[in-house]
């Protein structure tokens, strides 16, 4: 894909961006005879991931279906996803007897999670991040699952350290990051029992031009507010290059568990970044607090040696995203809040 602003103009632009099949998913799926469902398809990623698959099988000729699942509880987005070529399912996954009736494909991708609002909701989180993913398995036992984590589950590390590598031990800090571990022991253990072929994907952190760690930066720039460096590095990765790459890890799914972590090439500087994101967009930058020697930060490599180097730079990516904030752009308003510390979301 050659880059230039001048090609994201609007939301439906930036959705086909996103949501175009790599090389690799073309590939993939031209030998892979089966459905596909994703539970918890209504998230920041899921619609995009979705449609990358409707449109590899179209590509490659298949008569084979994607089947997305959520509470839907915003119509537009049901219909949009239909628009697509996505077969909708709207329900409750915590409840069993609607899981139950949910069809059976061979593949499955789950986004289904809790993550924003988990303090002070606790149970609700728990119920979300553990006995959530155990119905699943118990349903999707005979299928390969690729099932979404993140990189919060090993915890703080030191920034000169590369990032966590897939086989580091885990060190979640707060419940959240805790009820992530949960899912993936809990993922685990059904996988390990039923002999269900499994990836989990360690995601940190995606970004579009609606949502990111980079956008977060730049919005706090654009309105002048100042950027807080106790969280000094992040990893950031083309929402496109997500997408292809759990989709891709569905033929690595394996007994244990194949583990990925989704993350971009480098350790980015915070301030490094903020400083590059005011230049764009002509504003001076403003920082808080002081440069800590820890962050929570992955070390992407083995995925990018398996399923190819991002297919977009940082730098062309913060150039769409300062123009799309200059030209008023639609925004999701769900920040990432990858500076908190704590591991209180």
């Amino acid at each position: 894909m050659k880059n230039t602003q001048s090609q994201i103009v609007d939301v439906d632009r930036l959705e086909e961006v996103l949501s175009e099949p790599t090389g690799r998913v073309l590939e993939m799926f031209s030998r892979t005879d089966s459905d596909l469902i994703i539970l918890g398809i209504g998230g920041k990623m899921g619609p995009t991931l979705g449609r990358m698959a409707v449109r590899a099988m179209e590509q490659v000729g298949s008569n084979r279906k994607v089947i997305g699942v959520s509470r839907f509880s915003d119509p537009a987005m049901r219909e949009r996803l239909e628009s697509w070529g996505i077969k909708t399912i709207a329900g409750d996954l915590l409840d069993d007897k609607f899981v139950n009736t949910l069809p059976k494909t061979e593949l499955m991708v789950y986004m289904a999670g809790m993550k924003f609002g988990a303090t002070g909701n606790e149970s609700l989180t728990w119920a979300m991040n553990t006995l959530l993913p155990a119905r699943a398995c118990q349903r999707y036992k005979d299928s390969r699952i690729a099932a979404f984590s993140t990189g919060n589950v090993y915890g703080l590390v030191p920034v000169a350290s590369g990032g966590s590598l897939e086989g580091d031990s885990l060190n979640p800090c707060g419940e959240y990051a805790m009820s992530c571990l949960g899912r993936e022991r809990t993922l685990e253990y059904y996988c390990k029992t039923n002999q269900t072929k499994l990836s989990i994907l360690r995601l940190n952190y995606a970004c579009e031009l609606r949502y990111g760690v980079l956008v977060d930066i730049a919005s706090k720039i654009w309105r002048n507010e100042s950027i807080d460096l106790g969280m000094p590095m992040a990893n950031v990765i083309w929402q496109r290059d997500a997408n292809a790459m759990a989709l891709l890890s569905l033929m690595d799914a394996d007994v244990p568990p194949y583990l990925l972590n989704i993350a971009g090439p480098e350790q980015l500087s915070v301030k490094k970044i903020a400083m590059r994101l005011g230049g764009l967009l002509h504003k001076d930058v403003v920082f808080s607090g002081e440069e800590g020697f820890e962050a929570i930060l992955s070390n992407g490599q083995m995925g990018h040696r398996r399923y190819g180097y991002p297919t977009l730079s940082i730098d062309e990516l913060m150039i769409h995203i300062s123009d799309w904030i200059q030209r008023d752009g639609d925004l999701l308003g769900k920040p990432t809040k990858y500076e908190l510390r704590s591991g209180k979301f």
